[in-house]
């Protein structure tokens, strides 16, 4: 997709040069093919070229791009792997795109207080490398792979949410560089803290909006000795996650626990030559000591058997696991590969467990009476799901209808006592969405948002409209 705006759109007078005298050579570019590298991320939502890029190695490079920045008024916006769904990362016409993928140190491991210190830039996929040979791992992050500065700034989940916590719980401290340049360090290397306001987790999901992540301190967990996972079909959606209730009720130490419905599993079956039930379907892991997974994955069977599973297959086996998994980690090719040339728009609400059928089964008849194609995934252990809207390039009239069949999702989950995004954000698409769920609280974020960027520098027009700052 290639960036709306022309190349190196205006930028006050002497900014480029100021830029590039305080910064190492080669670190500012405004060649056409770097601007357009960093236009859109994997959304919908079309980006505009910036005027620079900078490719910053440090915290003082940062730092000192914000003061240039501060000084001229220049916007920013911070980017990582660029693989977030809700434009949040998009480029901005005239201003200055930071692309923290060089940033992709790994500073230091703990093994023995089970910490680890990383860059921005460094991918989740790197990071569990690296990890493992200390027999340790990171378990928050999708399954697409994706830098821990854009996990961070979204507040991302995953599928190891409901055992391990989404990036909220898992990070313990920061490196942040202000819009004015100034660097401030957040929480500590403990495992608790009763000192001072908990500013850490303000940054956490803040988007790029508050300030720019240069470091974190990530809490890591040791890689379970054993695992079995389990792959069943159900005859409806309430009787999936009924299972799920039992399981979570009896106290069952689910590491992860996925849903997919029907269209799903007939895109995945087309996708991987595989021959699942095309029934709503969950996929269950448990791990640890092998007495205990045979334990847990027998009373998993025992659940699913009672609410009429059908096409039950479970292994502890690793080869088995890794195909069984495999299905769910194919779910969004496989939906976008159903209609030749289409791409998907990737929603995502929560709602409280016990409402989530319900939901789900709502937003199932809405698409089909929209005339959508949209199938539908979730993090069912944590009321999380999404759907897959595929579109076609050039379709305005079903790009519309997807908007419509969006906003009645939001309404729905919000009047479930849900929230508009697990785990994607705001950035550009759930700007109105957060409007209407935290109402007068948004005023309370603008006021934060001013007392620490009072030239609305990082990253604006995302996630706070510019009414809010009207007056």
């Amino acid at each position: 997709m290639v960036g709306a705006g022309p190349a190196g759109s205006a930028v006050p007078a002497g900014f480029l040069a100021a830029l590039r005298e305080v910064l190492p050579a080669g670190m500012v570019s405004t060649d056409a093919a770097d601007l357009d590298d960093v236009a859109n991320d994997r959304s919908h939502h079309v980006g505009a070229v910036p005027a620079a890029v900078v490719r910053p190695l440090t915290t003082d490079n940062v730092s000192a791009t914000m003061r240039v920045c501060s000084q001229f008024g220049v916007a920013v916006v911070a980017r990582g792997s660029g693989t977030g769904l809700e434009g949040a990362s998009n480029g901005l016409a005239g201003a200055v795109t930071l692309d923290l993928r060089g940033m992709s140190r790994i500073v230091d491991v703990h093994p023995w207080d089970f910490d680890v210190v990383v860059q921005p830039g460094v991918m989740k996929s790197a990071l569990n490398e690296r990890l493992a040979l200390d027999g340790l791992f990171f378990p928050a992050g999708p399954g697409y792979d994706a830098s821990v500065g854009g996990m961070l700034s979204t507040r991302a989940s995953g599928t190891n949410a409901v055992r391990y916590g989404t990036m909220r719980e898992n990070v313990m401290a920061l490196t942040v560089v202000l819009a004015d340049g100034r660097v401030i360090h957040t929480g500590s290397r403990t495992r608790k803290s009763a000192a001072g306001y908990d500013l850490t987790h303000l940054f956490v999901g803040a988007e790029g909006t508050l300030g720019i992540v240069t470091e974190a301190t990530l809490r890591v967990h040791g890689i379970p000795a054993h695992a079995a996972a389990m792959i069943c079909g159900f005859p409806s959606l309430a009787s999936a996650t009924g299972v799920v209730y039992e399981a979570l009720r009896l106290e069952v130490p689910i590491s992860r626990v996925e849903l997919l419905d029907e269209p799903s599993m007939v895109a995945i079956n087309r996708f991987t030559g595989s021959s699942f039930a095309e029934v709503p379907t969950l996929i269950f892991e448990v791990t640890g000591s092998a007495t205990a997974v045979a334990d847990e994955r027998a009373v998993l069977r025992g659940l699913a058997s009672a609410a009429g599973a059908v096409g039950l297959s479970s292994s502890s086996e690793p080869t088995s696991i890794e195909r069984i998994w495999n299905a769910r980690h194919q779910a969004l090719p496989a939906t976008a590969a159903l209609v030749s040339g289409a791409t998907t728009w990737s929603t995502d609400v929560c709602v409280p467990i016990s409402r989530l059928a319900e939901c789900i089964e709502l937003t199932q008849a809405d698409t089909q009476a929209s005339g959508l194609l949209a199938p539908i995934v979730g993090h069912v252990g944590d009321g999380n799901f999404h759907l897959a809207i595929v579109l076609v390039p050039g379709d305005a009239a079903t790009l519309a209808v997807a908007h419509e069949v969006n906003d009645r999702l939001v309404a729905r989950a919000l009047a479930m006592g849900g929230t508009v995004s697990g785990e994607h954000g705001i950035g550009l698409g759930k700007m109105h969405a957060l409007e209407l769920e935290h109402g007068d609280s948004l005023g309370v974020m603008a006021a934060i948002k001013l007392a620490l960027d009072p030239q609305r520098l990082l990253n604006p027009g995302r996630m706070l409209g510019a009414g809010l700052f009207e007056g």
